[in-house]
């Protein structure tokens, strides 16, 4: 994978970010929020790239994990039709789903803890929201590195 210019630009700013003072914080934060979601589209557009050059195979098994991952969180008794899913192929993708699932929990956590620094005006959470946020995007890059590995070569 490479390295994408909106995330390397995000990275360094939030980087930059963590020594900033609290006038500072005040007069950049919509900048800083921009920026994020910036590298949180590029990456999302990348990872959604790379998971369509998949194989078939994966691609249904990844899709019936997030189908069950709907279906536990509505509690219905209804279950995908696992029978017509490659057993490997479920293994291979329920991994690459683990690396996503985590990537997303550390993005939502860089998320809140911006948006309670933006309540309190606290520089220190705004700080802790950048590590956060740095955070979540190398998660991600790795998600993605994993599911580019289920591409076949060429």
């Amino acid at each position: 994978m490479e390295k994408m210019p909106a995330v390397e630009a995000a990275k360094a700013l939030m980087t930059e970010a963590v020594a900033w003072s609290v006038m500072k914080w005040l007069r950049e934060k919509k900048m800083v929020r921009k920026t994020a979601d910036q590298a949180n589209a590029a990456l999302d557009q990348l990872n959604q790239a790379v998971k369509d050059r998949w194989p078939d195979r994966v691609r249904v098994a990844y899709q019936a994990l997030i189908a069950r991952a709907a279906i536990a969180t509505v509690r219905t008794q209804q279950k995908p039709p696992s029978e017509l899913i490659d057993p490997q192929a479920l293994l291979i993708a329920k991994k690459v789903k683990e690396a996503d699932d985590e990537a997303y929990r550390a993005r939502m956590d860089a998320e809140e803890t911006f948006d309670e620094a933006e309540k309190k005006l606290s520089t220190a959470l705004a700080r802790e929201g950048c590590r956060k946020a740095i955070h979540s995007w190398e998660l991600h890059e790795k998600a993605i590195r994993k599911a580019e590995a289920l591409i076949p070569p060429r």
